[in-house]
């Protein structure tokens, strides 16, 4: 299941680069490396639920909240919560 839903997820980001703006691009690029680690720590971990995997997610773009600047932080964030929309 995690991985099924790691394909959808990705495979939305890839249908944005056609029309995506810069910042659209950089928050997919960005998610996509966040989405792909929690679903290996899902899997790893046998958590194998969608809502399992949204909290891994959130968690490993908390921890990482550093590397961005705010609005960068804010552009992720809309970006993974629309996908998370898309997907439901």
């Amino acid at each position: 299941m995690i991985q099924q839903y790691e394909e959808k997820l990705l495979t939305l980001i890839d249908q944005m680069v056609e029309t995506a703006s810069d910042d659209e691009l950089f928050a997919g690029g960005y998610l996509r490396g966040h989405i792909s680690l929690s679903a290996a720590v899902c899997e790893r971990d046998g958590m194998a639920t969608t809502e399992a995997m949204n909290q891994a997610v959130g968690e490993s773009l908390k921890d990482a909240q550093s590397e961005l600047n705010p609005a960068d932080q804010q552009l992720v964030k809309s970006l993974w919560q629309q996908l998370q929309e898309s997907v439901a």
